[in-house]
């Protein structure tokens, strides 16, 4: 909510200053303008990034156009969306010089928030070693596969022979 809000107060601000600067009427043809520039833009560059994906990556340029693609995707996203400092934001990530710039600046991103689950090379070991029969959790200690049935939870256990001693539930050792 605070996102839509922030996004209205920017899009209400530019419309505003904008108006009153060059008028009503030039607002109106400038967003037109801006709008159809970032279609045509999208569309080329949709077309573009489909292209390459389907003559096929390498590991070697696969993290470029992934992360590429996301910014042609949110580029045209923000094309899409009403308002015209959205748009031109949208038409600048469709450019490929802007797209080149803030690409580092996605991949910091994308690796601070998502945590790295298997890398390339260790799939294929561990998917060999369950096929021959080996643990493909090794060096991760004991794993017992069960179910558990009935719990209870326990929290003051007190001794019969002394009542004023209460006893607190410790973890295995």
């Amino acid at each position: 909510m605070r996102l839509f809000l922030l996004y209205a107060v920017v899009e209400l601000a530019v419309l505003v200053a904008l108006a009153s600067t060059i008028g009503f009427g030039w607002t109106v043809l400038l967003i037109a303008g801006v709008f159809l520039v970032g279609l045509v833009l999208a569309g080329s560059q949709v077309r573009r990034h489909i292209r390459r994906l389907q003559s096929g990556l390498t590991a070697a340029n696969a993290q470029g156009a992934v992360t590429d693609s996301l910014l042609v995707a949110l580029g045209t996203v923000l094309v899409v969306i009403p308002g015209l400092a959205s748009s031109v934001l949208g038409a600048l990530l469709l450019l490929p010089p802007t797209r080149k710039v803030a690409r580092p600046l996605v991949t910091a991103m994308a690796a601070r928030r998502a945590p790295l689950i298997v890398g390339v090379g260790t799939m294929g070991s561990a998917a060999a070693g369950a096929r021959a029969g080996q643990s493909s959790r090794q060096g991760r200690g004991d794993y017992i596969d069960g179910e558990v049935l009935d719990v209870t939870d326990v929290t003051d256990v007190t001794d019969v022979t002394n009542p004023t001693h209460v006893e607190r539930p410790r973890l295995p050792e």
